[in-house]
């Protein structure tokens, strides 16, 4: 029996469940892998993308993070080197960058920083309290309505 392992199609989508991830990067699945990145889940509603970036030698504002139309892009530009020494051998790439990440619905940024050469990006999971499951009472009138009408209302209270 052949096993097959779909863990690269589950890279770059944060909050979708694991049917909707597979439909959504099926098709990026041949992306390239710089630079490296991780996500994880930090809580029941929070998630953390942590992309290393002072591998390629990339300033807090040599970076761009935008959110639009439910992808979050993480980008990159290349500084600028001043010309006071003379490179004899290119090691360490020095490239620009785009990674496009899929977000889920209700997944805000709620924030961005720079530590120990990783750029953080903390993420969260909002559903608007109308389309939160609520529980609804079985069972005979309301109290509005009791209110509003006489005849509705117990016979206790009439003594």
């Amino acid at each position: 029996m052949t096993t097959f392992d779909f863990s690269p199609l589950f890279r770059t989508a944060i909050g979708f469940d694991r049917l909707a991830r597979l439909a959504d990067t099926a098709a990026s699945a041949t992306e390239a892998n710089y630079p490296p990145y991780n996500i994880e889940k930090t809580g029941e509603d929070t998630y953390r993308l942590t992309v290393a970036v002072a591998v390629a030698g990339f300033r807090p504002e040599d970076l761009d993070i935008v959110v639009k139309d439910n992808a979050l892009f993480v980008s990159g530009r290349v500084p600028s080197e001043s010309p006071k020494t003379e490179l004899l051998f290119r090691g360490i790439a020095g490239r620009a960058f785009e990674r496009r990440f899929t977000l889920a619905d209700h997944i805000v940024v709620e924030g961005a920083d720079v530590r120990n050469g990783l750029l953080h990006v903390g993420l969260k999971r909002v559903v608007p309290e109308s389309l939160k499951p609520r529980r609804i009472a079985i069972g005979g009138t309301t109290q509005a309505a009791i209110a509003n009408d006489p005849a509705a209302a117990p016979a206790t209270q009439a003594a």
